[in-house]
């Protein structure tokens, strides 16, 4: 980048740049090409013309500092217009138009510049400036050559000359250039990593190697060498040598995490899970590595589950984890995952929820949460968190939707129908979103004896899916309840007993439905079958009702008794064993 404060405060118009001798000007002008040695000299500036061109040049650089560059290379082109041999000038140009966004207006000042006061190392910076910014990099190769040839004390421009050599695979050129600058500045770490680099690339294993060697040798105790040379050993399958190398930097440093994630990854390479397991561990019991390292290897483990064996280290790696970050909620939300993904939903769950603890703002997060309640059938976490969840998220129609399932569920009806509503309101024109809500309003608004808006739901959900297995069994099977349209109940429960002819809750309701339009014999049959599949106690009694219904009172006796016995039948199932009667 063009520095905005790079400035050359001595020149003026007419005169030297200090600093330039006659015996430099006098250099300067044989230097241009084509110039005939007799070549007559310009006409020096009157007095008047050097005061005009300094007074623009004055202002241009007042406001070049206040960064109004526009007006600045109006000025400065106004002094070029009376004193066009004037570096200065040239160069602060060539400075505005590069700031200005126009590289290639600025060039051929920079370059003049640069001819007129070869000496100058800022004109040099800036032409090769230039030149790289315009990928012209081989231009700037020769000028930060020339510069660092030519001119003392640059040679901490050798760097950027090193760097032009690397992006133009000039390796040679390159690692002769970093050898300069190891015979003015002595060994440094970034120049030894740039020849490891390089050597590698030439496929010079054993001198890059070396280079590391170098450096560990020089300083001992410095454990980053340590590990970088093991590094490159295990990237170029001399394993058990990088083992060796890892192990002697952990002599050093025994606390130090990534060593031992080296060596997890080096033993693993070798078949020694245990060994691996083993460092694995001790990196991950050290809040020193860093949280996303940890992710980025759990979620390795993640995509392996559920394997067993698997599952036993990644949850083990989960814990180390959470422990040793007790404030990222990401620790506590990978670990959920580890959780889930090995079939350990009240594990996940409670980690999830320490995670929103730490950073409610995460959507998935909460879904996940909800989804596990209901899941584990936790229907009063569910209401809690789900109204926790909407907190953050109102417009979630997912939440609501769960909140008023659980509150169906509670058999809390009022609550369930408002946040129902609410829900399909926020569910807009998704179809899918709106036969969920319709669903489950159609049974909340049922048990509210709202008869018509339950059967409008049931229509909705039907509308959309006409073979929907719940809507047609409730729907059904509630109007049966109510005696309403018994022909349209037992359609929708033929339709569904087709469809599932061995859901012995499907039959219980064709069979029901029949019952309530007094077609006994082909609701026994129905029934009988029902009980062979299932032990549901509302089965058993609705089959013992049928009994009764055809005369059999002491086989419907029988399946009143084992109803009770079963639990979960109806108000009714005691007053008809003691009376030995059906009531209804």
């Amino acid at each position: 980048m063009l520095k905005k404060g790079l400035t050359i405060v001595a020149a003026v118009c007419g005169l030297v740049v200090a600093g330039e001798s006659s015996y430099a000007q006098t250099e300067r002008k044989k230097e241009k090409a084509g110039a005939a040695e007799n070549a007559a000299p310009a006409p020096a500036l009157t007095s008047q013309e050097k005061q005009l061109c300094e007074s623009y040049f004055l202002e241009g650089m007042k406001f070049f500092v206040l960064e109004e560059y526009g007006k600045a290379l109006d000025r400065f082109q106004r002094a070029y217009a009376i004193d066009q041999e004037n570096a200065a000038v040239n160069y602060k140009i060539a400075e505005s138009q590069l700031l200005m966004g126009s590289p290639r207006a600025a060039l051929p000042f920079a370059k003049a510049a640069l001819e007129l006061e070869p000496k100058n190392p800022y004109y040099h910076l800036l032409v090769a400036q230039i030149y790289t910014g315009q990928q012209q990099f081989d231009e700037a190769i020769k000028v930060y050559a020339r510069l660092t040839k030519e001119l003392p004390n640059t040679e901490q421009y050798l760097f950027n000359l090193t760097d032009l050599y690397l992006s133009r695979n000039k390796l040679d050129d390159a690692l002769r250039t970093l050898g300069q600058i190891e015979q003015k500045y002595g060994m440094m770490e970034e120049i030894s990593f740039k020849k490891q680099q390089i050597y590698l690339k030439q496929n010079n294993l054993e001198k890059a190697l070396k280079e590391g060697e170098n450096l560990i040798e020089a300083n001992p105790e410095e454990v980053r060498y340590l590990l970088a040379q093991a590094e490159m050993l295990a990237a170029n399958k001399r394993v058990a040598d990088a083992i060796k190398m890892a192990e002697r930097a952990m002599r050093l440093s025994p606390e130090n995490a990534y060593g031992h994630l080296m060596l997890a990854d080096l033993f693993q390479q070798q078949g020694k899970t245990a060994e691996a397991d083993k460092q694995l561990e001790l990196a991950f019991g050290n809040p020193s590595l860093d949280i996303d390292s940890k992710v980025k290897i759990l979620v390795d483990y993640i995509r392996r589950l559920p394997d067993a064996k698997v599952a036993a280290q990644a949850i083990k790696l989960a814990e180390l984890t959470t422990a040793a970050h007790p404030t990222e909620a990401k620790a506590f939300a990978v670990a959920g995952d580890i959780y889930v993904n090995s079939d350990r939903k009240l594990n996940a769950r409670d980690n999830y929820l320490k995670a929103v603890q730490l950073d409610p703002g995460h959507y998935k997060i909460w879904q996940q949460i909800v989804l596990l309640d209901g899941e584990m059938n936790q229907t009063d976490s569910l209401i809690v968190h789900s109204e926790r969840a909407l907190e953050f998220f109102p417009n979630q129609p997912m939440f609501w939707f769960y909140n008023g399932t659980a509150n169906l569920i509670n058999k809390n009806y009022p609550k369930a129908v408002r946040s129902l509503e609410y829900g399909r309101r926020l569910s807009g024109n998704n179809q899918e979103l709106q036969l969920q809500f319709n669903l489950q309003l159609g049974d909340a608004y049922n048990s509210l004896e709202q008869y018509e808006l339950s059967d409008q739901a049931y229509e909705a959900v039907l509308a959309l899916d006409p073979g929907n297995p719940h809507a047609l069994n409730n729907y059904s099977y509630f109007l049966s309840l109510r005696g309403h349209n018994l022909p349209k109940a037992k359609a929708m429960a033929g339709i569904l007993v087709a469809q599932f002819p061995d859901n012995p809750t499907y039959l219980d309701t064709y069979a029901w439905v029949l019952y309530k339009l007094k077609d006994y014999n082909e609701a026994k049959r129905l029934l009988e079958k029902a009980v062979s599949l299932s032990s549901d106690a509302t089965i058993i009694e609705h089959y013992g009702d049928v009994l009764y219904q055809l005369g059999s009172r002491e086989a419907a006796l029988k399946q009143w008794v084992r109803a009770n016995q079963v639990g979960g039948a109806s108000d009714a199932i005691s007053k008809k064993i003691k009376d030995k009667r059906l009531y209804e």
